[in-house]
């Protein structure tokens, strides 16, 4: 689990928007695109990793993957919701 002070303080890296938790019904709904292939990054890549955790930007437009724990805040990363 990644430490809550720590995500009050991360941003988007690309508007400086705040990010909060992601809730476990959208979890499931990314993991089971990701099962089917179909989830891609802001990158063009094919998600293929399940998702234990994200961080959602405030605009509620980006997911950024936590991934053992670490946040992947990275713009080609982030996965367009």
């Amino acid at each position: 689990m990644v430490d809550p002070e720590l995500i009050k303080r991360l941003c988007c890296p690309e508007t400086y928007q705040d990010v909060r938790v992601a809730d476990a019904a959208l979890l499931e709904e990314l993991n089971r695109r990701i099962a089917t292939g179909e989830l891609k990054n802001r990158g063009g890549a094919t998600v293929t990793r399940s998702l234990e955790s994200g961080l959602v930007r405030s605009d509620g437009k980006f997911l950024y993957p936590i991934r053992q724990d670490i946040p992947v805040m990275l713009v080609d990363e982030a996965i367009p919701l």
